[in-house]
């Protein structure tokens, strides 16, 4: 990916080092990693999911540890993902104006290392990136791209960028209505017992996320010129790492359909790439009008 030497955005905020809010993993069988995975794709507000306890304590905020100096090896991390964030402020700018005729409202993007505290929460490095729809903004460790590389052979650059899209993406349904929709008709799921119901519509919003990054790849390139040759694989690679069917296997050895948040590995690569094709966000819709078992 192309993007060494280009503009960053100014919606960056660093609290790395700063001992914020701490978190502790419990017990269990999950690898840390996989655990971290499965509640960033939770959908919604990840930090629900971990205050319900299953082994995680969180601490108090203001409660933190003590400070410690920030990685040098993390500065080139940082510059790529604010040059990601510039390049969605360009790209969402444009979209919103010829398809939408709306204006786009830009995220800020948090950076912090072991624990933060969010307008959804405290939350710590195991909950991976996340998107906080009470504040707007977008929170990422820069460590949890090394541990996509070890632990997932999900490398390059490109496959980092694909993150921080995505979670713009939700950001991008937030300001749409379509967050508040799709959790709307996941309480009423809830109310009803109907756990696998409130699940697939959670599976809807994420595929949309994974579709409105290839939106951005594509418009991005248009403008930027930013696709360098097997950066569209590595992004593929990282949506297929992630997938719900791979992640169940890793972690628990079976695969239940019933339990999916984010859809199949084959499902985010495939709505990654028809974003990537049409950059068209309107075909975003077809998410929440086709069938379920035709996604």
């Amino acid at each position: 990916m192309r993007w060494q030497g280009r503009e960053q955005s100014s919606n960056v905020e660093d609290r790395r080092g700063s001992g914020g809010p701490r978190m502790a993993l419990g017990g269990g069988g999950m690898g840390i990693l996989i655990l971290a995975l499965l509640i960033w794709f939770m959908g919604g507000n990840p930090l629900a999911v971990l205050q319900r306890g299953g082994g995680i304590q969180i601490g108090q905020p203001g409660g933190g540890g003590a400070q410690r100096p920030i990685d040098p090896a993390d500065e080139p991390l940082k510059e790529m993902a604010s040059v990601v964030l510039r390049d969605t402020e360009v790209v969402w700018n444009e979209v919103f104006q010829r398809q939408l005729g709306k204006k786009y409202q830009p995220t800020k993007m948090i950076l912090f290392s072991d624990g933060v505290q969010s307008g959804c929460g405290v939350a710590g490095s195991e909950t991976g990136p996340f998107y906080c729809p009470a504040d707007g903004n977008v929170y990422l460790d820069l460590s949890f791209f090394r541990e996509l590389e070890q632990r997932f052979d999900a490398a390059g650059d490109f496959a980092q960028a694909y993150v921080v899209a995505h979670e713009v993406g939700h950001h991008v349904q937030n300001l749409l209505g379509i967050s508040d929709e799709v959790h709307m008709q996941q309480e009423r799921h809830a109310q009803r017992g109907d756990k696998a119901g409130a699940n697939e519509w959670s599976v809807r919003l994420e595929l949309q996320a994974d579709f409105l990054a290839g939106v951005w790849a594509n418009r991005a390139n248009k403008l930027q010129n930013i696709l360098e040759q097997g950066d569209v694989e590595e992004a593929m690679r990282c949506a297929q790492a992630i997938g719900d069917d791979r992640l169940q296997k890793q972690a628990r050895g079976t695969v239940r359909p019933d339990l999916f948040t984010h859809g199949t590995s084959a499902q985010r690569a495939r709505w990654f790439r028809r974003g990537l094709e049409t950059g068209d966000i309107q075909q975003g819709n077809a998410l929440f009008e086709l069938p379920y078992d035709q996604l």
